[in-house]
């Protein structure tokens, strides 16, 4: 099965890149998505995947690499049962953090639904895309 990659979006508040690192080898539930297209994106993760950790609202920027150790599974924060969450652990901080407003400003990774999907919290990337931020990242 082929890896694949993918966006995801939090506040840093709320959840940061440091509270991930710190939650060791377990990781932390990916958890309070509610919107659909997002959910469906989660439910389209394997273990195994890549994803970039974006510090939403504030900051604004890529700044680290999860992994997914648990694929789609009820999310026990909806009351519903509708949601779904995902397992993912810390793999890598970004020795340069990588902003909305350098990616809009790079020609070949300007297409990504980060932008044109601003308020989409779980996103695919393409490889090509991942690749350029990886290496903009300097990991």
């Amino acid at each position: 099965m082929k890896k694949q990659y993918w966006l995801m979006k939090s506040e840093p508040n709320v959840w940061s890149i440091s509270q991930q690192k710190a939650a060791g080898k377990k990781g932390a539930t990916w958890d309070g998505v509610r919107n659909y297209q997002a959910a469906n994106n989660l439910k389209k993760m394997k273990k195994g995947d890549l994803c970039f950790f974006y510090h939403s609202n504030i900051g604004k920027e890529i700044v680290g690499i999860v992994e997914i150790t648990k694929t789609a599974f009820l999310d026990k924060t909806d009351k519903e049962g509708r949601f779904v969450a995902v397992q993912v652990k810390f793999k890598a901080k970004l020795k340069k953090t990588i902003t909305l407003e350098i990616i809009k400003k790079t020609k070949e990774i300007n297409h990504l639904p980060l932008i044109k999907q601003s308020r989409l919290s779980v996103m695919p990337i393409d490889f090509k895309s991942w690749k350029i931020i990886y290496n903009m990242g300097r990991i």
